[in-house]
């Protein structure tokens, strides 16, 4: 990869303290079928730059090899995608009233995205970044 950064950014920012909210774990998915997911966990600036590709408990054989980068370069026109922060894990499940956030977006060949989400345990928002 030329870059430092998957095609597909985000970076989560823990508006109640006013700091990065390091150590969420995000999961990514996408594509056209069958959908694609990745997984990773924002850094000490709450940002995920780079995915791994998702390989739960139950999935047997060998680990998955292919990179968002091979997801996307296989996508014809767009793509709908799905980040979903855990932030039940990060402020515990009886602090927050959204234990989970899901941000849907439309993923056009070629572009970089880069999602931001503000959040504090009884409300967030989004935006498309840059």
């Amino acid at each position: 990869m030329a870059n430092d950064k998957d095609p597909i950014t985000c970076h989560v920012l823990d508006t109640s303290v006013g700091k990065p909210a390091k150590g969420i774990r995000v999961k990514l998915e996408g594509g056209h079928a069958p959908l694609k997911t990745f997984e990773s966990l924002t850094d000490d600036d709450g940002r995920v730059k780079a995915w791994l590709p998702y390989s739960n408990i139950h999935s047997s054989g060998d680990v998955p090899t292919y990179t968002l980068e091979d997801v996307l370069s296989e996508v014809q026109d767009n793509s709908t995608w799905t980040l979903r922060f855990d932030t039940g894990s990060y402020f515990g499940e009886a602090n927050t009233f959204f234990p989970e956030v899901l941000v849907n977006f439309t993923v056009l060949k070629g572009q970089h995205y880069h999602v931001p989400l503000l959040l504090s345990p009884y409300s967030y928002s989004t935006y498309r970044g840059s």
